[in-house]
């Protein structure tokens, strides 16, 4: 799969993210070594730290699925009333899920789109450059 393809995907799974409190929608597509796909947005809550991000809500569903050797994530966010998107890279937090399951190698892709969800531009991170001082035992 082309990383353009999933970053389409990324897109269509942000349009269920729940973000009443920050209003930035986040949506990813994590691509399992199977071929599979996994989509997960970000779903917020009132009380903050119940709160998922997009990349995790992916991780957990293609783990709970049975998945867990994977190659790349792209990732897209912006403001919850802005159909386009701008660079939105992982957390800590998702970095270091990333870390537990993805070799140092695994592709992250951050988009930016426009407002018809054409791709203007694309970046490409492995794991060990967004994270390189890893917690891995």
């Amino acid at each position: 799969m082309d990383y353009n393809e999933l970053i389409s995907q990324a897109l269509e799974a942000r349009r269920y993210a729940y973000a009443p409190y920050s209003h930035f929608s986040v949506g990813a597509a994590l691509l399992g070594a199977d071929g599979r796909v996994f989509k997960g947005c970000n779903i917020e809550n009132a009380a903050f730290s119940p709160s998922l991000c997009a990349e995790r809500t992916a991780f957990a569903k293609a783990i709970s699925e049975g998945c867990s050797d994977f190659i790349a994530i792209a990732i897209v966010g912006a403001s919850s009333d802005n159909k386009g998107t701008d660079f939105c890279t992982p957390c800590g937090v998702c970095r270091q899920v990333m870390r537990e399951f993805c070799q140092q190698d695994f592709h992250i892709i951050c988009a930016k789109t426009d407002e018809m969800g054409e791709i203007l531009e694309q970046k490409v991170f492995t794991l060990s450059e967004m994270l390189p001082e890893s917690f891995m035992i």
